[in-house]
C-alpha cells in the first residue's frame, strides 16, 4: 500500500495507528478498528470502484468545518474531490459530505454530523 491509502491523518478523526504490514495497515478508535489491506489473491487487475466489492467507506468526520478541513488535507495527500459541481451536497440537500477518490480508485466519504 502507498501513503495515498490514507486521505487524512486519522488522528484528526480520533483514530490512532494500530498495525502496519507490507500489504496493509489498521487504525483504532476505542474498541473499533479499520483495516485496509491489498490481498495477494486478486482475481482481476486494478481496483475499480464500480466492480463488485468495496465501493467506498464512509466516516463521520465532525461538523461541516471539520469536513472541509479534512477535505483540504486529503487533497494535499493525492485525493481528488468527486462531484465538485455538487459538493458538499452530492449525497442530497441534507447530507453535508465530501466524496474523495485516490489514484488507485478508492473512495472515501467524509460525512458531517449535525451540531
Amino acid at each position: 500500500m502507498t501513503d495515498e491509502g490514507t486521505p487524512v491523518q486519522h488522528a484528526d478523526m480520533g483514530y490512532q495507528p494500530f498495525q502496519q504490514w507490507s500489504s496493509g495497515r489498521s487504525w483504532r478508535l476505542g474498541a473499533t478498528y479499520v483495516v485496509l489491506e491489498q490481498s495477494p489473491a486478486m482475481t482481476v487487475g486494478d481496483h475499480e470502484r464500480c466492480r463488485p466489492g468495496l465501493n467506498h467507506i464512509a466516516f463521520f468526520a465532525g461538523v461541516p468545518e471539520q469536513v472541509d478541513t479534512l477535505t483540504d488535507a486529503g487533497r494535499l495527500h493525492g485525493w481528488t474531490l468527486m462531484f465538485p459541481d455538487k459538493h458538499p451536497y452530492a449525497g442530497g440537500g441534507d447530507h453535508y459530505a465530501a466524496y474523495l477518490v485516490n489514484t488507485d480508485g478508492y473512495e472515501v466519504e467524509l460525512v458531517a454530523t449535525t451540531p
